[in-house]
C-alpha cells in the first residue's frame, strides 16, 4: 500500500525524503482515481526502500495541493530533494510513472 500522505505529515514524508517520491493526489468520488489507485500501490511494493510512494486525498488535506497548482484529479507529482521535478495528469500507463521514478534512481 502506497504511504498515506497528508497536509501534517507531508513536509517531513515528501519533501525532506532523500529519496524520490511519487505522491498521487486523488478523491474517493473520483471515477479515474480509483483506475490509478492500484498501479500506485503495485508501484509502491516494487520500489519499497528506493523511492517513497504516497497518496494525498484531497477532499481531507487542501493545502499541498493548493500549493502545487492540483486542479484536476488524479494528478501524480514527483518530488527529488525537496522539489517538484515532474507531474502527470489523468489516467496514464504505469511506465510512465515508473520511469519517473528510474531516471531519478
Amino acid at each position: 500500500m502506497a504511504l498515506e500522505l497528508t497536509d501534517a505529515n507531508f513536509e517531513e514524508k515528501v519533501l525532506n525524503s532523500d529519496k524520490p517520491v511519487l505522491v498521487d493526489f486523488w478523491a474517493a468520488w473520483c471515477g479515474p482515481c480509483r483506475m490509478v489507485g492500484p498501479v500506485i500501490d503495485e508501484i509502491s511494493k516494487e520500489y519499497e526502500g528506493k523511492a517513497v510512494v504516497g497518496k494525498v486525498d484531497v477532499d481531507a488535506n487542501t493545502e499541498f495541493a493548493a500549493k502545487y497548482g492540483v486542479r484536476n484529479i488524479p494528478t501524480v507529482l514527483v518530488f527529488n530533494n525537496g522539489e517538484l521535478v515532474g507531474r502527470q495528469v489523468g489516467v496514464s500507463p504505469k511506465d510512465t510513472y515508473t520511469k519517473a521514478i528510474d531516471e531519478l534512481l
